[in-house]
């Protein structure tokens, strides 16, 4: 046993870029900051004397305190047995944006956002007609992180780091509800809106990201192989919380997507974001509604890495049950089953 607890708790920390992108038109930011991503300084690189105050801070040991399980975000597709797997061929399905607020030592930490307050007031602007025709979402603005953190008592100047496990529309609309807070992403999930092609235009609304966020670029390639969680490479974006807190690289859905790993006394959370789309894709038996399926392979980035992970993914959950407690982004049953606990 602890054997495993001292796998699971060995992260990789690869070098990191901190910046403030300019302002975007169309996702025409600057790449200047992307290309010296592994030198010591770039264009908005913070200046020596702010560095070596993060040092000092990052040498204390920091602690989770609870876990929140949210829904930013309702979504109401068409086809209930299409989507859902039961019910109804007439009526709607529903989907959730399962988000995790992380209360710490050092502040909060929101892993994915859904949908923001701006989404709400602005619909067709910040996501598009197409989406609004097929997702369907309900827009409640009690449903945004930035109300349901508020309506718990918190401040929102108290949300310091924002994790989102990819950065398509239904995942970074919050992102502008919180404009100070750090935003941690993999490179090549930072890179894929810099330069987005034809298709990702749809998905990455840059209209979301016009708030200037406080970038935190990692880099998935410094030393990849030295260090695992149950087998996979892991990042520890927070250096006070590197035993608790970790990005799982899992591509395959975008170019940078991400696992977010939260320690929840001695088990492991793994928000998965959309690795998979339903909980029998975890299970021994995957069972899959047919418009899930359709849909999951009709948004994939990259088709073999996705299911070489989503492999991975059940052979953990399967294997390690007693360990990491594993759930996706959008499956309803599983934000049921935490928020019931």
């Amino acid at each position: 046993m602890n054997d495993n607890k001292n796998r699971a708790t060995r992260a990789l920390q690869p070098p990191v870029t901190k910046w403030s992108s300019p302002k975007m038109n169309h996702f025409k930011i600057s790449t200047a900051a992307i290309q010296d991503n592994n030198r010591q300084s770039t264009p908005h690189a913070k200046n020596d004397q702010a560095n070596n105050g993060d040092k000092q801070r990052n040498s204390s040991k920091a602690s989770i305190i609870r876990i929140h399980h949210l829904n930013c975000g309702t979504m109401c597709p068409a086809c209930q047995k299409l989507i859902n797997g039961y019910g109804s061929w007439k009526k709607p399905a529903r989907l959730v944006c399962h988000c995790l607020l992380v209360e710490t030592t050092l502040g909060l930490i929101l892993v994915d956002c859904g949908f923001g307050s701006r989404d709400i007031q602005n619909p067709r602007g910040r996501l598009g007609d197409t989406f609004l025709r097929l997702a369907r979402p309900t827009l409640d603005k009690t449903e945004t992180a930035l109300y349901q953190i508020q309506a718990l008592g918190y401040d929102l100047k108290e949300v310091r780091h924002l994790m989102p496990t990819h950065l398509d529309l239904d995942h970074a609309g919050g992102l502008s509800d919180f404009p100070d807070a750090k935003v941690h992403v993999l490179e090549p999930e930072f890179l894929q809106i810099v330069q987005a092609e034809m298709r990702d235009l749809l998905r990455f609304r840059s209209v979301q990201f016009e708030h200037q966020p406080q970038w935190v670029v990692h880099s998935q390639h410094q030393d990849r192989a030295q260090k695992l969680w149950f087998g996979f490479e892991a990042i520890a974006p927070i250096a006070e919380l590197a035993d608790d807190l970790l990005l799982i690289p899992l591509i395959g859905h975008t170019k940078g997507h991400v696992g977010v790993a939260v320690r929840q006394d001695k088990k492991w959370l793994l928000h998965c974001g959309d690795a998979y789309f339903h909980h029998s894709q975890i299970s021994a038996q995957p069972r899959m509604p047919a418009g899930l399926r359709f849909f999951e392979r009709l948004v994939q980035t990259y088709a073999q890495p996705r299911r070489e992970n989503l492999a991975r993914l059940r052979q953990l959950a399967l294997q390690h049950a007693d360990e990491v407690s594993l759930f996706c982004a959008h499956d309803p049953e599983e934000l049921r089953r935490y928020q019931v606990s």
